[in-house]
């Protein structure tokens, strides 16, 4: 392969930081309002939102410091010349149920969401089934293309977002921010861990650094990748506690889509803004199912190399239905996300850094 080919071939840091934005920016800012609000019980739980975000850099700047050590390596590729291949066997396998997990909560949300706010006809059962088959095609495809897709469909998300937000200032009450600074350190930090797991995502550093031109900006990547998602989390809670109040907000089970709803557009133009809403929402998610999925593929072709990625997506697909299919209700839906993010702060974050810390004592590098 050429050396010009090979570049068409790469993603650059700014790509990268697009990527990391699109797949953290999933369903969680759909639902964090109401558990930031719950905890905090106050405008400043946007003080929390900053603490998590610089929480989560810091971690994402590790986490991209030890994949630059090993620039065109896979994550298991690595981590068997830092702790040897029979442990590395074994984490990659653990993240690649992390990832497959990852893909049944977002499938699933998908399903109840759009049950709730556009099929109200349609069981949820073939609302995900029909949305996994879409990520499929995608996964099975290029994965270069299908990382490229974000360039396309992050700047839409984010003008929507922008779109709905200009429309809602006229509901802003200024009486519902009131007072200000009046939460405990205590709330803060409980409002910091509830919201830090709305970040979860951009551990896709640790996977796609090897597809970087530039693996060693892996970390510039990930904060720019970071620097959306905080800036957007932050404008979505103020406006959804001046709208809502942090009292109504703690009963809605998705504050955002119900911002959407009290948009009204001059001259009735659109009546529903927030179906408009969620259907371009549903591309951002659609991004981040197929990097999740992509990234089991990638992990598991790295330990059985001579299988080909068509057929690890069609085995994978029928138990990341099956598990999607799990959760019974709303309250099992939640707790199921909340134990996948506690599972994978262990495996893709303390994990990590704990071979980062390893690679630099030994001195271990890999090469270009």
């Amino acid at each position: 392969m050429s050396a010009e080919t090979l570049a068409e071939k790469l993603i650059s840091k700014n790509h990268m930081g697009i990527n990391i934005a699109s797949v953290t920016i999933g369903v969680g800012i759909l639902t964090f309002p109401r558990s930031l609000a719950k905890a905090t019980g106050a405008f400043d739980g946007w003080i929390s939102v900053v603490i998590s975000g610089l929480c989560a850099c810091l971690v994402g700047w590790l986490l991209a410091k030890l994949a630059a050590r090993f620039p065109r390596q896979s994550f298991f590729e690595y981590s068997s010349i830092i702790a040897s291949k029979p442990i590395a066997y074994i984490l990659t396998f653990l993240v690649c149920i992390y990832t497959m997990l990852f893909v049944s909560f977002e499938i699933r949300a998908i399903g109840n969401i759009a049950k709730q706010y556009l099929f109200y006809n349609t069981p949820v059962e073939m609302i995900t089934l029909s949305f996994l088959l879409i990520v499929q095609y995608s996964v099975i495809g290029s994965r270069i293309a299908m990382l490229r897709l974000n360039l396309l469909f992050l700047p839409v998300v984010l003008v929507v977002m922008f779109v709905v937000l200009l429309f809602t200032t006229q509901l802003f009450d200024i009486q519902n921010v009131r007072p200000f600074f009046s939460s405990d350190w205590r709330s803060l930090l409980e409002g910091s861990r509830v919201v830090g797991l709305s970040y979860s995502g951009f551990e896709i550093i640790l996977f796609y650094t090897m597809l970087m031109k530039k693996p060693q900006e892996g970390a510039k990547a990930v904060t720019l990748g970071l620097s959306i998602p905080i800036l957007l989390y932050m404008t979505i809670y103020m406006f959804a506690i001046g709208v809502f109040s942090a009292e109504v907000a703690t009963n809605l089970t998705y504050p955002t889509i119900e911002l959407a709803k009290e948009v009204e557009i001059p001259g009735g133009f659109f009546e529903r803004v927030e179906s408009v809403f969620f259907t371009i929402w549903i591309m951002t998610i659609f991004n981040t199912c197929a990097m999740w999925l992509d990234i089991t593929v990638l992990n598991l072709s790295s330990m059985f190399n001579k299988v080909r990625k068509t057929f690890w997506v069609l085995i994978l697909s029928p138990m990341i239905y099956f598990v999607a299919m799990l959760p019974q209700n709303l309250v099992d839906f939640f707790t199921f996300a909340d134990n996948i993010t506690y599972f994978g702060m262990i495996l893709v974050y303390l994990c990590p850094i704990l071979l980062l810390l390893i690679a630099v004592i030994r001195g271990v590098k890999g090469h270009e």
